[in-house]
């Protein structure tokens, strides 16, 4: 198939992209800069111009293709919730595209939108309305395109999604250790994050391409781990920063944490068994803690946050 992936440089959709062409897919990718362009041509890509906030760009890449894979967002979260509308509004451009027709789209979402405190299933629907987390945009656009006629279908991802060249939550985590000189956790730590690999979130987004369901409206969960206690990451943490694991009350943890407080404290655990049986999926890298124990992400020189 020729694919046009949006993101395609940055840390998930580079990893699609070589899954893509590893698999003998045609790829087209969304460039936004000469830099990325350059990039996405010497991996074998065809360069797409245009960027998330050009929804001609968007429109024309997604008519081309015969299928759309989009994994670009603004992580900003100064602008979060000016972000997820441009999300939004990308997610229904690359609908339109497509409506009428067979060709699948996949977006990305999360699972720390759903109910917190249990097990999440692909079952589960996020809130939405006034007090919804604004990233909610982005399933509700999937909804809205699917009702007119686009075969679309979303791939949830964990807070960490880690591997090499990861400049997400852990790596923010570890440089907040080195500012303050010490690894926290909220509480008793015991708040689960789930978690996975980013070469095994690629093979998911290719099997879900391939075998996903034929009317769309599918949720896939990429999920290899269902939850790993915070505090164990704090630990791995502070043992390789080689600063104290401290424990900060709430009130406490939103001056330590600032804005981050509230993913610090959230508690997440996700399934991904129906994702499993309904594309084969079987992650296959290490997991969190054993890849956070590696050098590579507390090289002060590769700093990725």
């Amino acid at each position: 198939m020729r694919v046009f992936v949006t993101g395609a440089t940055g840390f998930v959709g580079s990893a699609v992209v070589q899954e893509l062409i590893a698999e003998g897919h045609q790829v087209l990718g969304l460039a936004r800069s000469d830099a990325a362009a350059a990039s996405l041509a010497a991996a074998g890509v065809h360069v797409h111009r245009g960027s998330l906030d050009d929804l001609e760009s968007l429109r024309r890449g997604a008519a081309m293709s015969d299928g759309v894979i989009h994994t670009a967002f603004i992580h900003d979260f100064s602008k979060f919730k000016e972000n997820c509308e441009t999300d939004r509004r990308a997610i229904e451009a690359l609908g339109a595209a497509l409506a009428g027709s067979d060709r699948l789209l996949l977006i990305t979402s999360g699972t720390g939108l759903l109910a917190p405190g249990r097990l999440a299933t692909e079952a589960d629907v996020p809130t939405s309305g006034a007090t919804a987390i604004p990233r909610v945009a982005s399933e509700e656009a999937a909804t809205a395109v699917a009702a007119r006629g686009a075969r679309v279908s979303v791939v949830r991802f964990p807070p960490s999604v880690h591997g090499d060249g990861d400049h997400g939550f852990v790596p923010l985590l570890i440089n907040l250790a080195r500012e303050r000189g010490v690894s926290a956790y909220v509480g008793d730590g015991q708040n689960r994050w789930p978690a996975v690999h980013r070469l095994d979130a690629a093979h998911l987004f290719r099997l879900a391409l391939e075998k996903g369901s034929a009317g769309g409206g599918a949720r896939y969960h990429g999920v290899a781990e269902e939850g790993v206690h915070f505090r164990e990451i704090a630990g791995v943490i502070g043992r390789r920063r080689d600063v104290p694991v401290v424990s900060k009350t709430a009130e406490e943890a939103a001056s330590h944490f600032g804005w981050f407080a509230h993913f610090a404290a959230l508690d997440a655990p996700a399934s991904s068994q129906r994702t499993r049986q309904l594309l084969g999926w079987q992650p296959q890298r290490e997991g969190l803690i054993a890849d956070l124990n590696r050098d590579s992400y507390f090289n002060l020189a590769g700093s990725r946050v």
